[in-house]
């Protein structure tokens, strides 16, 4: 019997399910604690809106890859499978979902920010570059 296929807000509502997502202002308190901010936006995002202040850049495509530990293309940040880390998109859906494939992979601390970038920039928290203002 084959599967019933999901709605996009249905398979978001389930990846949300997986992680606890983080404000913001918690993802400042957690970086001060060692996780890692990631911004997944395409480079005309960055480049419209700006960027945080020492978040690392992985591209969507090849998200999987640079934060997998075992794999040979991982970025150096990513230590083990006990890692924080802190996904971010523009509004916070995509990141969701990226979030749940990390968990897939083992990176059980993997979240992401709720309301992405423009929850960051609307809680007057630093940014570099164009304020798309």
């Amino acid at each position: 019997m084959a599967e019933v296929p999901k709605s996009i807000d249905e398979l978001l509502e389930d990846a949300r399910r997986t992680l606890q997502r983080v404000t913001p202002q918690d993802a400042v308190a957690a970086v001060v604690e060692g996780a890692l901010l990631v911004d997944t936006r395409p480079i005309a995002q960055r480049d419209r809106d700006g960027e945080i202040p020492g978040a690392l850049i992985v591209d969507r495509n090849v998200l999987e890859w640079r934060l997998d530990p075992k794999s040979a293309h991982r970025i150096p940040e990513i230590r083990s499978y006990d890692d924080t880390v802190i996904l971010f998109c523009n509004e916070g859906s995509a990141s969701s979902l990226a979030a749940a494939t990390l968990h897939q992979l083992g990176l059980h601390r993997a979240t992401d920010m709720i309301g992405g970038f423009q929850a960051w920039r609307a809680a007057g928290l630093p940014t570099a570059g164009n304020d798309g203002r």
